[in-house]
């Protein structure tokens, strides 16, 4: 089935279709356990909130750095369930990423195996929604690097903060410099602290905070159907 036709299936569709096509391993895995229920709310379900830091921003030609994630739990964060992983990319890194992410190479020598890292991500996605911050880089990192190590790119059921504030933004008719949407900025606007950057489990903490403030802002709050705040799979 080519992608433009697979683009009308429903995520539980694509899920299923995946699934058949996936080898053994942990993709196959996350893919054997259904998505939550679109009309199910925040207070029901469990989020996995997840920032990748990466050599540059194109999937195709750029490796994968870091990866960071939490779990926001029936709309509260359980710090217990954070991940942090350090990958060993192949190498050198070049220094004007460095500055950005502060990974260096000796610290990526020291990481885990790309495969080791991914799989435990999918382990930890099965059953659940992936929030992120800017959903075009998780998206496409995840997407590719599981096509890579299984030949298939699987759906991701995605929530973005981004996508939520521009939304918010937009009914609203307010105009706005767009460089208000990132991630520190966002967070400024609900007076939410300061945390260091570019650090893949502080990006996903710092995600999650601002997703519940974000929530505040709809009149269901944590009782919203995850179906008004869902990005495309």
């Amino acid at each position: 089935m080519w992608p433009f036709f697979e683009s009308f299936l429903s995520a539980e569709q694509q899920r299923k279709r995946a699934f058949r096509r996936v080898p053994e391993g942990a993709l196959k895995e996350y893919l054997s356990v259904p998505f939550p229920d679109k009309n199910a709310t925040i207070s029901e379900l469990t989020l996995l909130s997840v920032d990748f830091e990466t050599t540059g921003l194109n999937a195709m030609t750029h490796q994968l750095l870091s990866i960071g994630s939490i779990e926001i739990d029936g709309g509260k964060i359980k710090l217990a369930s954070s991940c942090h992983n350090i990958i060993k990319t192949k190498g050198k890194l070049e220094a004007n990423n460095v500055v950005v992410h502060q990974i260096t190479d000796s610290e990526k020598e020291q990481g885990i195996e790309l495969k080791t890292a991914v799989d435990q991500l999918l382990l930890a996605l099965a059953g659940k929604v992936m929030l992120v911050h800017y959903a075009k880089i998780e998206r496409q990192f995840l997407r590719q690097v599981c096509f890579e190590l299984y030949g298939v790119r699987p759906p991701l059921m995605m929530i973005d903060t981004l996508l939520l504030a521009k939304k918010r933004l937009d009914i609203g008719g307010q105009h706005y410099d767009p460089s208000i949407f990132r991630l520190e900025s966002l967070r400024q606007s609900f007076q939410l602290p300061s945390y260091h950057a570019h650090n893949a489990l502080n990006d996903a903490i710092a995600t999650s905070e601002l997703f519940l403030a974000e929530i505040n802002k709809y009149k269901q709050g944590v009782k919203t159907k995850i179906r008004q705040l869902l990005c495309s799979v």
